[in-house]
C-alpha cells in the first residue's frame, strides 16, 4: 500500500477513529483527512458529496456512528436508527460515486440475533430476532454490511465490513446516561472510591468506600476488545485484500459482568460493596464472537483484558477534566 494514498477517517475524533489514525501514522500513512462534525455534517448529503468531490479520497474508513448503552438505545430509538442510516448511506454512496476501490465499514456484534447460537459467526447475519434494547443501532448497521456487500458484488469493488465486539479504552465515553458498560464501571468504581475518600481520611478511608450499583444481574457473558487492537485490524485490513464481505473482529474470549466488574474494581482499588439491581435489562444473554475467520485472513488481538483495563483507566485519570460526555 502507497503511504502517501489519501484515506479519510470519518469520525476520525472519537475512540475508534483516534486509534485508526494513530495507527495509520505509526505505520508510516502520510495523507490522512479528517473532519470534524462542525466541519462536515455527515447526515447531510449533499454537504458529504460535495466533501468527496473536493477531497477525492482513494480509502474511505468509517469510524463514524451514533453509539451508545443500553440506556441511550432505548430513550433515543429514532435517532439511533435514523441518523445512522443517514451517515453510512452517504458515506458509502457517495463513496460509490467518487469512484473510491476500498472503503472499511465498522459495524458492531449486535448485528446478530440475540439467540443465536455461540460463538457468533458471521454466517449467523439475519437467521433471527435481534436484541430488542439495541436493535435500532443494529438495523441501521446491517443496511450498511448489506450496502457494502451489495456494492462488491455489483461492482467488484473492494468494499468490506468488519464487526468488533464491544469496544473500549482512550478516549471513550464515561457518560454515565449515554456510555457502555465497561467505562461506565470505571467511572462508577472511581467515583465511589473517591467520594469516600473525601469523606473519611488515613486508614478509615480505605475500608469504607461507598457502594456501587450496576445494572442487572451481572450473569450475563461479554467479550472485550481494546481500542488499539481494533486500530490494528483495519490497517491489516487496509494493506491487505480479503476474500468476503463480514469479517468478526474481537478475542474469541469472553467473561461474566460480575467478573469484569471485579476486576474493575480491583483495578481502580475501589474496595467497598457492589449491588446488583435487578430491575433494569441485562440485554442479551450472551455475546461472544467468533474469530477464526479473521485469524484465518493473517490477524489476531493482542491485548488481553487486564492490560487493556488499566491503560484504559490510567488514560482516565490523566482526563478526568476532558474526557467524553454525550448530549442528547
Amino acid at each position: 500500500m502507497n503511504k502517501n494514498i489519501r484515506i479519510y477517517i470519518a469520525g476520525h475524533r472519537g475512540m475508534v477513529g483516534s486509534a485508526i489514525w494513530r495507527a495509520l501514522e505509526a505505520k508510516g500513512y502520510t495523507n490522512l483527512i479528517g473532519k470534524t462534525s462542525a466541519e462536515l455534517d455527515l447526515r447531510n448529503q449533499q454537504a458529504v458529496a460535495d466533501f468527496f468531490s473536493e477531497e477525492k479520497p482513494s480509502v474511505v474508513i468509517d469510524a463514524a456512528a451514533r453509539v451508545g448503552g443500553i440506556l441511550a438505545n432505548n430513550n433515543y430509538p429514532y435517532q439511533f436508527l435514523m441518523e445512522n442510516m443517514q451517515i453510512q448511506n452517504n458515506l458509502i454512496d457517495s463513496s460509490l460515486q467518487a469512484d473510491v476501490n476500498k472503503f472499511i465499514f465498522l459495524g458492531s456484534s449486535c448485528i446478530y440475533p440475540k439467540l443465536a447460537p455461540q460463538p457468533l459467526k458471521e454466517g449467523y447475519l439475519l437467521t433471527g430476532p435481534l436484541e430488542p434494547t439495541n436493535e435500532w443501532y443494529a438495523v441501521a448497521k446491517i443496511t450498511g454490511v448489506k450496502a457494502c456487500e451489495a456494492i462488491r458484488k455489483q461492482f467488484g469493488k473492494d468494499y468490506i465490513s468488519l464487526m468488533p465486539t464491544n469496544l473500549y479504552g482512550p478516549y471513550d465515553n464515561f457518560d454515565l446516561n449515554t456510555s457502555h458498560v465497561l467505562p461506565a464501571m470505571i467511572r462508577k468504581f472511581h467515583e465511589a472510591k473517591h467520594s469516600s475518600m473525601s469523606m473519611l481520611s488515613g486508614v478509615e478511608a480505605g475500608k469504607e468506600h461507598l457502594p456501587v450499583t450496576l445494572w442487572g444481574s451481572g450473569t450475563p457473558m461479554r467479550e472485550f476488545l481494546f481500542v488499539e487492537d481494533l486500530a490494528d485490524a483495519v490497517v491489516f485490513a487496509l494493506e491487505n485484500k480479503f476474500q468476503d464481505n463480514l469479517y468478526n473482529v474481537g478475542t474469541g474470549v469472553d467473561l461474566s459482568i460480575k467478573e469484569l466488574a471485579e476486576l474493575i474494581q480491583k483495578t481502580v482499588g475501589h474496595t467497598g460493596e457492589i449491588k446488583w439491581d435487578s430491575s433494569k435489562p441485562d440485554g442479551t444473554p450472551r455475546k461472544l464472537m467468533d474469530v477464526s475467520k479473521m485469524e484465518s485472513a493473517g490477524w489476531k488481538a493482542k491485548v488481553g483484558l487486564e492490560e487493556g483495563i488499566q491503560r484504559t483507566y490510567d488514560w482516565f485519570l490523566k482526563n478526568q477534566e476532558n474526557f467524553k460526555e454525550v448530549k442528547l
